[in-house]
């Protein structure tokens, strides 16, 4: 879908949004000088390791792997619909098989782009094509800043983390919980995270696939936040979801009862297989991907059974582990090759493709800074189309820092910055500006540079430009130390976005009314 249709799609507001929506999107941190809200286009031809035959032979040996091995379907709905479909279901086990012809056949309806409209219509993201979302970190069960050290998540931790995401124009799309609120019990969490989502943020919303009532809660809070009807929401995308397949070769109960009533109203599902090259796969990453192909295509054909046309994403999160320890790595020259190829793949079946920005670091180090780079470098060349654990993510997706997230956004501003087209006007290439400088001037003066120099390069809100001596002078802050004041002054100044009270209300009702229903079935 073409950038006009965002602007489109932008112009229209919920019912009882209006022009609040409008003013939400405008706010921006004062704390900080940033990019603009948007979401990037990457223009730049990825890089593919791959020559055809190479892709050719990966899909053949997905197609061997679904036809001849099959995938396991741990759930009995999802094995009649494929059955009665025409695929292979054996009637002693989970065990699924299809073959080519009519994998390609369902494949075929899920759309190439899409766009997912919040509750605040000028946060609408683009999925497809050349655009690049990025992603808060999500799910981990620790948070972790240098005031405090590494503790257990709890509400306030989400809450702050969610505030930093909606801050920061970089971050495009909310995740799972940016840090998993353990003080909140199982059976309500989903309902007050959903709810501090809604009022802390008006950006894109994820729901979790862990079980039919957090599901049917998440999509319900997030059509009374948007002030739709329930037509008005089946009608186009408001949120998504994100499910693992449980590697090697298993989907399992609950997220494939989840990501089928998403996608039976028409909210894209991000289908990401968990193949770890040397664990959870094999160790070349040529057959870890052939795997993690036929598993995110297997559950994708699901879908499309479903509800045809439903948006996808195919997602990739092969790397390899520490063959010493068992331990993933990510950032690693074999998850950077590995991104790139799975670019290739989902370009090959014509789907949007989701990457992560990941590391195995344990503290926002030189460590976590090149890993994160090159995962970054990795999605980039790869052309993902979003950016999972974009901000934050430390120790393989353990813990979520404070200070890493703000390290993490700089980078994101820069890799944004990157993208951008460069002019070749007369203007942009300057010829007279050239000959009147001559030999022995300088450009420093000149009416050309006077004109653009506040704009003509990117300003970093997080480095560090001065020389030694100014830096020594100024205390010689280190860059955690200068991204832990960051924080600290966005979330002395947040202001969360405007939300219309009749629609708070409305949310605050039905969080009360399910937590006196008891919520969510819970094993404890």
């Amino acid at each position: 879908m073409a950038q006009a249709d965002v602007t489109d799609q932008s112009a229209r507001r919920g019912r009882r949004g209006g022009g609040r929506a409008q003013r939400g999107a405008e706010r921006a941190s004062a704390s900080i000088e940033q990019l603009p809200w948007g979401v990037p286009l990457n223009h730049d031809n990825p890089v593919e390791p791959l020559p055809p035959e190479g892709v050719q032979a990966i899909h053949d040996a997905a197609m061997r792997i679904l036809k001849e091995i099959g995938i396991w379907f741990l759930h009995e709905d999802a094995k009649k619909i494929l059955k009665d479909a025409g695929a292979n279901v054996d009637p002693n086990s989970d065990r699924v098989r299809m073959d080519e012809d009519f994998v390609m056949a369902h494949v075929a309806k899920a759309p190439e782009e899409f766009v997912i409209t919040p509750r605040n219509p000028a946060h609408a993201v683009p999925i497809g094509g050349k655009h690049m979302a990025f992603v808060n970190v999500s799910s981990p069960p620790n948070s972790s800043n240098l005031d405090r050290g590494r503790r257990a998540g709890c509400r306030e931790d989400f809450q702050d983390l969610m505030k930093l995401s909606q801050s920061f124009n970089c971050i495009h799309l909310m995740g799972g919980y940016p840090v998993e609120p353990v003080d909140i019990h199982a059976s309500v969490r989903h309902l007050d995270c959903i709810y501090d989502k809604t009022i802390l943020t008006d950006k894109v919303l994820h729901a979790y696939c862990l079980g039919k009532e957090r599901v049917e809660d998440a999509m319900e809070m997030v059509r009374i936040g948007c002030g739709i009807s329930h037509e008005e929401f089946d009608a186009a995308p408001r949120m998504y979801t994100n499910i693992n397949s449980s590697s090697p070769l298993k989907h399992d109960t609950p997220m494939l009862d989840g990501a089928m009533r998403m996608a039976r109203r028409g909210q894209p599902v991000f289908v990401t297989p968990f193949t770890l090259s040397g664990a959870m796969a094999p160790v070349t990453l040529a057959g870890a991907l052939a795997q993690q192909t036929a598993e995110g295509l297997a559950a994708i054909v699901l879908l499309q059974i479903v509800n045809p046309g439903t948006p996808v994403i195919m997602g990739s999160f092969t790397s390899n582990v520490d063959m010493k320890s068992g331990a993933p790595a990510f950032g690693t020259p074999e998850y950077m090759r590995a991104t790139q190829i799975s670019g290739q793949m989902a370009r090959f079946y014509g789907i949007p493709m989701r990457a992560s920005n990941a590391c195995a670091a344990n503290c926002p180090d030189a460590q976590a800074a090149w890993e994160s780079s090159q995962s970054l470098w990795a999605v980039t060349t790869g052309r993902a189309n979003v950016v999972y654990h974009a901000a934050g993510w430390l120790e393989g997706g353990l813990c979520a820092s404070y200070e890493k997230f703000v390290m993490d956004c700089e980078t994101l501003q820069q890799v944004m910055s990157y993208m951008k087209p460069i002019g070749t006007t007369p203007d942009d290439l300057a010829v007279e500006t050239i000959a009147e400088v001559g030999p022995d001037g300088h450009f420093f003066g000149c009416q050309h540079t006077q004109d653009r120099y506040q704009t003509a390069f990117y300003a970093p809100f997080l480095s560090d430009w001065r020389n030694f001596e100014a830096w020594e002078e100024a205390g010689a802050i280190r860059t955690p130390e200068r991204a832990n004041k960051i924080w600290k002054e966005i979330l002395a100044n947040f202001e969360a976005p405007p939300i219309d009270v009749a629609i708070k209300e409305e949310l605050e009702a039905f969080v009360a009314r399910r937590k006196e229903e008891g919520g969510a079935p819970t094993d404890f």
